[in-house]
């Protein structure tokens, strides 16, 4: 199919009513895809190398499929829509995807070095250029709509812009462009954090990509600020045409959403604190029925996001711990970190009489002065701060803020953070799902995002039809 006939094809399907069809490169568990199917598009397949993601979205998205785990460097995109080669341009209507980010942050970097005992040992990493396989995948698909998401360093990589480089090689393509930094709580999701979002629409549409106003307020932390200055120095210096800065509703906007509001109605758990350590991976499938009872907006979403619709949770269980944990947490304050918690564990150490031989009992071993954040109680009145991948590890960074409770989260509270609705399933035990909830993309971000480009190309609301594709 000749390049010219493959877009206006897709146009006229738009146009004739069917839903935008997507690819979704290095998928992870398919944050963006149901942000973007809520918003009327439909996945024809996701692209992800690890295992249990793999089967998550497929068990999510393509009920009966067996999730089959891919690498996209070798990936053929014929191979992965099961069509000849010459058909692969006339199926996409959307290509997005955010290539895996280690390379681009600075704990990335830091680790990386210490590693591969390289001063520059980030640019070497070959996860850095992975983003090229999605600008191969873009060419070949020939989508209408672009979307590539990653960590804002992405725009200050070691001195250089790899999101205006991004950008650029996408434009070569035929593409409008347009990028930014989309804080999450922002747009609805109980946590803090900022994401590289970039948007390009093929000329043929004949119009110009935007990007979606952010909806809510909220005080980003000092952290925040400082890190988005770092990664914006070169947007600020560089001439870069594709940067677009965010725009905020006004008055209208409406409060952030707390850790309360995500997580308020979920069941307590307090059974750990009556009992010894217990080792072993965790299963998630024991169900717990919600209780019912009147909820607030985020909590009802979550319940009965379209698609997803449940009054019972699977994964509603929390890491395993020691009793000297639990008693830290149960003193420790809202937006307490390591250094209070280290404190408190000494208090508790002296209390007892001060014994050498039984201070690992109540203290932490962590050094305060060397790890300040890696233990936080959150605060039920903010967002949270940002779920990270290493919550597979450990969940310290996102302690229950409940003191009775004194635990870290469940599965399911992390989803809830996430923006991921309770119907919504996840593959493997208890470190495996954690992981794929840090690595994700919020689903209501996407939503958000979504709802822009359905906007923008013409794509009416809550609907499959097209009202004016390309005018």
């Amino acid at each position: 199919m000749s390049e010219g006939s493959a877009f206006l094809k897709k146009i006229e399907r738009l146009e004739r009513g069917e839903a935008p069809r997507l690819v979704d490169l290095f998928s992870g568990c398919g944050g963006i895809t149901l942000g973007m199917e809520r918003a009327g598009f439909r996945s024809l397949a996701g692209v992800e190398i690890d295992e249990h993601a793999a089967r998550t979205y497929a068990n999510n998205f393509h009920t009966g499929s067996v999730g089959v785990a891919h690498d996209i460097t070798t990936l053929d995109p014929a191979h992965l829509l099961g069509v000849s080669s010459g058909a692969v341009d006339g199926l996409v209507d959307a290509v997005m995807g955010g290539p895996p980010c280690p390379s681009f942050t600075r704990v990335g970097r830091a680790k990386l070095r210490e590693v591969m005992d390289h001063p520059e040992a980030f640019k070497l990493d070959p996860r850095t250029t992975l983003y090229l396989h999605a600008v191969r995948f873009i060419r070949d698909m020939k989508p209408l709509v672009v979307v590539i998401e990653n960590v804002p360093d992405v725009l200050n990589q070691g001195g250089e812009c790899v999101g205006e480089t991004i950008a650029e090689q996408i434009e070569s393509l035929g593409y409008d462009v347009t990028y930014s930094l989309l804080n999450s709580s922002n747009y609805g999701v109980p946590q803090f954090r900022d994401r590289f979002i970039l948007v390009g629409f093929h000329k043929s549409l004949g119009v110009s990509p935007s990007l979606p106003t952010a909806t809510h307020k909220a005080e980003i932390p000092r952290g925040y600020t400082s890190s988005r200055r770092v990664a914006l120095r070169l947007v600020e210096t560089l001439e870069v045409s594709h940067w677009s800065p965010v725009q905020f509703l006004g008055d209208g906007a409406q409060p952030a959403v707390t850790v309360g509001d995500a997580i308020r109605d979920l069941p307590p758990i307090y059974e750990h604190l009556h009992r010894e350590q217990r080792r072993g991976a965790k299963r998630l499938q024991t169900p717990v029925s919600l209780p019912d009872q009147e909820l607030g907006s985020y909590a009802h979403e979550m319940r009965y996001w379209p698609g997803f619709e449940t009054d019972v949770v699977l994964a509603h269980e929390t890491r395993e711990l020691t009793q000297r944990d639990y008693r830290i947490f149960a003193r420790m304050a809202a937006g307490d970190e390591y250094p209070a918690a280290h404190g408190i564990g000494m208090g508790l150490w002296k209390e007892s009489g001060g014994l050498v031989a039984n201070e690992r009992m109540f203290v932490p071993p962590y050094d305060p002065s060397k790890f300040p954040n890696k233990w936080a109680k959150m605060d039920a009145a903010r967002p949270a701060r940002t779920l990270m991948a290493h919550l597979g590890k450990d969940s310290y960074s996102h302690i229950h803020y409940d003191s009775d409770q004194a635990r870290t989260l469940t599965v399911r509270e992390a989803a809830r953070l996430q923006s991921f609705p309770d119907g919504f399933n996840f593959s493997g035990t208890m470190n495996p799902a954690f992981r794929q909830i840090g690595n994700a993309v919020p689903p209501l971000l996407a939503h958000a995002l979504g709802e822009q480009i359905a906007t923008d190309i013409g794509l009416r609301k809550g609907s499959d039809q097209v009202s004016s594709v390309a005018s």
